[in-house]
């Protein structure tokens, strides 16, 4: 087994803009129940003929646990635990839609100066649980969100799909 690439990479406002390439951060009625990151997960997995992905309550409860760590700085620090794992960060509210992915399949590589770890993870083949929690900041400082995938992906030398 590879070891994971970007783990520690801290992402401004990532989770769903490059990450899944998969979202445009919103201000306005942000989505928030499993079945709008199910969702949005796998419209983007479908894309690629991956299988989808399903929401899981152990999954969901390490996002829970972590994010609630981060409310009081939700500072972009991965957890460093068991699943794969994308981390997002506004000073509004989030909310996941259609975005634009830098992913080249054909090279195994991100377009120049781009990100494309959190869109990767997002359709990695062999991730098949997620779980998402969010959020608000104390001090009103923002949202922030994590998805976690199991098991993880963005494994060294190999293509997500």
């Amino acid at each position: 087994m590879g070891l994971l690439v970007g783990q520690h990479r801290i992402f401004l406002l990532a989770l769903f803009t490059c990450m899944l390439g998969l979202a445009i951060l919103q201000t306005s009625r942000a989505q928030n129940s499993p079945n709008d990151y199910v969702d949005a997960h796998n419209s983007a997995r479908a894309q690629v003929g991956v299988g989808p992905l399903s929401w899981n309550d152990t999954v969901a409860s390490y996002a829970r646990q972590y994010a609630n760590q981060r409310i009081n700085d939700c500072r972009l620090v991965h957890s460093g635990g068991p699943y794969g794992e994308n981390l997002a960060w506004s000073s509004g509210d989030l909310s996941g839609t259609d975005a634009k992915a830098y992913y080249n399949y054909s090279s195994n590589s991100c377009a120049a100066g781009k990100v494309c770890g959190h869109y990767t993870q997002v359709v990695w083949r062999n991730s098949v649980r997620l779980g998402c929690a969010k959020v608000r900041c104390n001090n009103n400082t923002g949202t922030f969100i994590t998805c976690n995938y199991d098991p993880p992906g963005n494994l060294t030398r190999q293509r997500p799909y």
